[in-house]
């Protein structure tokens, strides 16, 4: 792939499902990347295509980026990859990015993170002279491939206004939603909402399917009438009565992200009674489930 140096020097960690097209979209636009993942092959294999360097740790990736961007499982690891890793007694600590980055540079964390810690993060990084925004997005691998996601951002307006035209490479919609960490709560309260659907739908197609409704037929009534949801439109059919369930969002990411939004509820003093039943039956499919279980498995799941 050939790039033109489009002004912006970006360290990509996390090249996961979602993570691999962001990141060639970033490429296909421009701009210079530097890549780090905990699978190395998928670096270098990236690396090549796109032009870009590959990195050995997060820190290397880090090393002369004006903009780092985080596309990892959950606050946990966005933490350690930017605060870095306290060492144990006798074993040396890891370096966050944090050490290396210039006075002014921006990290985006675009992962599905617990909003609370991400304002706890956003101040450290401040005082460190750089700033931290959140930039979740919607929208699955298809949509990632094809640079339309939907990107929810935490933030100033000012920082806004300063990553757009990295962010438009990856995403046709940007809603800033608010100060830092309203991206992460709005993801997660976005992925409730789905995942509540996505319950309810199928409880319905298996009382139909009971009853003698063919679910094909349940799927273009309710896609034609007022049940339609995003799961009616987009995994019903493609994902669940095909038997494929390779939608590439995992079970367990979806809990997880229900889980931050009910706690975030709770923090706020929300009763959210449907939140909860929501949660836990989400937390139970996972785990009861292969790690690598996608998420649109709940049609079987819950039937079985």
């Amino acid at each position: 792939m050939t790039t033109t140096n489009a002004g912006e020097r970006i360290a990509f960690i996390g090249l996961g499902t979602m993570g691999q097209p962001m990141a060639r979209r970033l490429a296909e636009a421009g701009h210079a990347l530097s890549l780090f993942d905990i699978d190395a092959a998928v670096v270098q294999r990236l690396a090549q295509e796109f032009g870009a360097t590959a990195a050995a740790s997060p820190v290397e990736a880090a090393k002369g980026a004006s903009i780092v961007i985080t596309m990892l499982p959950s606050s946990k690891e966005v933490d350690a990859t930017i605060l870095g890793v306290a060492g144990a007694p006798g074993v040396p600590g890891a370096p966050g990015v944090l050490s290396v980055l210039a006075p002014g540079s921006f990290v985006i964390d675009m992962s599905s993170s617990d909003p609370m810690r991400t304002r706890a993060l956003a101040e450290t990084v401040a005082k460190a002279g750089s700033t931290l925004v959140d930039a979740p997005v919607s929208g699955a691998v298809r949509r990632a491939r094809d640079g339309t996601l939907s990107i929810m951002f935490g933030g100033a307006e000012a920082s806004l206004d300063r990553l757009r035209a990295v962010l438009s490479a990856m995403g046709t919609q940007i809603f800033h939603v608010g100060a830092d960490g309203a991206g992460h709560a709005m993801k997660a309260l976005n992925n409730y909402v789905s995942a509540a659907a996505l319950v309810s739908t199928v409880e319905a197609l298996h009382v139909g399917e009971k009853f003698g409704i063919d679910p094909a037929v349940m799927t273009k009534v309710f896609n034609a009438s007022t049940g339609k949801n995003n799961t009616t439109e987009n995994k019903v059919a493609q994902f669940m009565l095909s038997g494929k369930y390779d939608s590439g969002f995992l079970l367990a990411l979806m809990a997880k992200d229900v889980g931050i939004a009910i706690g975030l509820a709770e923090t706020l003093g929300i009763d959210a009674p449907m939140g909860h039943v929501c949660a836990d039956l989400w937390r139970e499919a996972a785990a009861g489930s292969p790690r690598t279980t996608d998420h649109t498995e709940m049609y079987h799941l819950l039937r079985d």
